[in-house]
């Protein structure tokens, strides 16, 4: 299990628990590699690349290209095997960033683990196979 990270201060424009903009999640996301997490073990890591886009694992070797927009207060992601929008509320909270799956936020909470400065694990399509 991956250690919580303390994060710094909050951005003065934005409370702990109040829902980012898209503008706040670019300036917050862009660049770096987050590991997530959800009841106590580590769920997935995403890659926020420059034009909204993102590289997604659930840190199984396979990734999943897809892209970012804002949508009534929510950030929508779209990947490249899946066509329906996954949108999330996401929020800074003392910990770190909190995601909430909007289609049923008390089910699915995740939180930030560990943004390491390091590439993903991508194998090519159907390696070993």
């Amino acid at each position: 299990m991956i250690p919580l990270v303390l994060l710094p201060l909050l951005p003065a424009a934005l409370s702990a628990g109040e829902a980012m903009t898209g503008e706040a999640f670019d300036r917050y996301t862009l660049g770096r590699t987050l590991y997530y997490g959800i009841d106590g073990s580590t769920y997935g890591v995403e890659r926020y690349l420059p034009g909204r886009r993102v590289l997604w694992s659930f840190l199984d070797g396979r990734c999943e290209e897809g892209h970012w927009y804002e949508d009534a207060g929510q950030i929508c992601f779209i990947y490249q095997h899946r066509s329906d929008p996954q949108c999330w509320r996401f929020s800074l909270e003392q910990q770190g960033l909190v995601a909430r799956f909007e289609s049923n936020p008390e089910a699915t909470e995740l939180y930030e683990v560990e943004d390491l400065d390091e590439e993903m694990l991508c194998y090519g399509p159907d390696v070993g196979v």
